[in-house]
């Protein structure tokens, strides 16, 4: 039996974190809070929205925010986590520190969404004037 989790989490865009020195990690499903350690069963839930903590080999405490996500344990070392979204606490980061990164980065969201609605008000704008244009009687001139 391998004394280690090999732990992957990735978004659809990216991999966030993988690594073969993983000794625990806590996570959250709709049922609460759960941990794995090496040699667990064969596994797999929904996470919540939350905070996934790892202890790596070196003693280290890391975080990953996640917003929601499927977790799959194998082979009982293999862990694979698959999010939508993540926002990945450089090491030795605190949760303070997380939370700000996790507030920023949901402030670029809405801002981005902000300015999509924007354009797209502009370009529906540009089309009625354009159909408008289109189906406005011209001038004829008088007889």
């Amino acid at each position: 039996m391998n004394a280690l989790l090999h732990l992957t989490i990735a978004t659809p865009a990216r991999v966030l974190f993988d690594s073969t020195e993983v000794v625990a990690l806590r996570a959250e499903d709709a049922t609460g809070s759960f941990g794995i350690l090496p040699g667990h069963a064969a596994f797999l839930t929904v996470l919540a929205p939350s905070v996934l903590r790892w202890r790596a080999a070196d003693g280290i405490e890391q975080f990953c925010a996640v917003k929601e996500g499927v977790l799959r344990v194998s082979g009982g070392h293999e862990i694979a986590i698959a999010c939508r979204e993540g926002v990945m606490a450089t090491s030795g980061t605190s949760l303070e520190v997380l939370e700000a990164q996790v507030d920023a980065a949901r402030a670029a969201q809405v801002d981005a969404v902000r300015r999509a609605r924007v354009d797209e008000t502009r370009l529906h704008a540009q089309a009625v004037r354009q159909l408008l244009r289109y189906l406005r009687p011209s001038a004829r001139p008088a007889d």
